[in-house]
Formats: structure tokens, C-alpha cells, sequence
């Protein structure tokens, strides 16, 4: 599966984004996809995940009720819609695919896309 994440962006805070992750490959409809994002000079961490039907999704608590996972298996494409945007959510933002749903571990996860930068300005 390759995966390219597009939609980073900047913005002031309280505002609003979504970013969008294109697959290609094998069978995107198969994959749980998550979604990561890692700071300067922090670790990678977890956002959210969705199960491969859309059915079940994970959040951190730290975007619960600001941010929203879909997915649209016939474009191949999941999507981060993210909604009060705060300064200590900037980040790059990465997507990926594993064929488990529910890992919050970004080593658990098979394919990763290149990430795209998000600016929250205060």
C-alpha cells in the first residue's frame, strides 16, 4: 500500500483543516488506517484510528471532540477533519495502514505515508 497524505497547512488557532490520505496498491478497503503525528523534538504519537468498514474509531484524548476520522473506501481515501485547532496541535501528520485495527503503536503499523505539516499559529 503507498499512501500520500496531503491538506497541512497554516492556521490561526480555533481554526479549522482536514487532511486527506490517498492509497494505492493493494486493497485499501482490507487496512485499518491511523493516524500519527510527531512535533519537533517529540515522539511519534497517536491521533486516531479507523477499522477498515469505518464502523469502530479510536481517539487520543487529546483531539477527542475536536478531531474526526472517515474513511471513503471507493476513492481510497481516509480523511482527519480537525476542528479548534490549538498551537500544541502543530505537527507533521502522518497516515498509515495495518491490517489490525485498534493499535495505538506507531511500530505496529505496517505502511506510513510522508506526513504533512500542520501550523497552528496563537
Amino acid at each position: 500500500v503507498q499512501l500520500q497524505a496531503s491538506g497541512g497547512g497554516l492556521v490561526q488557532a480555533g481554526g479549522s483543516l482536514r487532511l486527506s490520505c490517498a492509497a494505492s496498491g493493494r486493497t485499501f478497503s482490507s487496512y485499518a488506517m491511523g493516524w500519527f503525528r510527531q512535533a519537533p523534538g517529540k515522539e511519534r504519537e497517536f491521533v486516531v484510528c479507523i477499522s477498515w468498514s469505518g464502523s469502530s474509531t479510536y481517539y487520543a484524548d487529546s483531539v477527542k471532540g475536536r478531531f474526526t476520522i472517515s474513511r471513503d473506501n471507493a476513492k481510497n481515501t481516509v480523511y482527519l477533519q480537525m476542528n479548534s485547532l490549538k498551537p500544541e496541535d502543530t505537527a507533521v501528520y502522518y497516515c498509515a495502514a495495518d491490517q489490525v485495527y485498534g493499535s495505538t503503536f506507531a511500530r505496529e503499523y505496517e505502511y506510513w505515508g510522508q506526513g504533512t505539516l500542520v501550523t497552528v499559529s496563537s
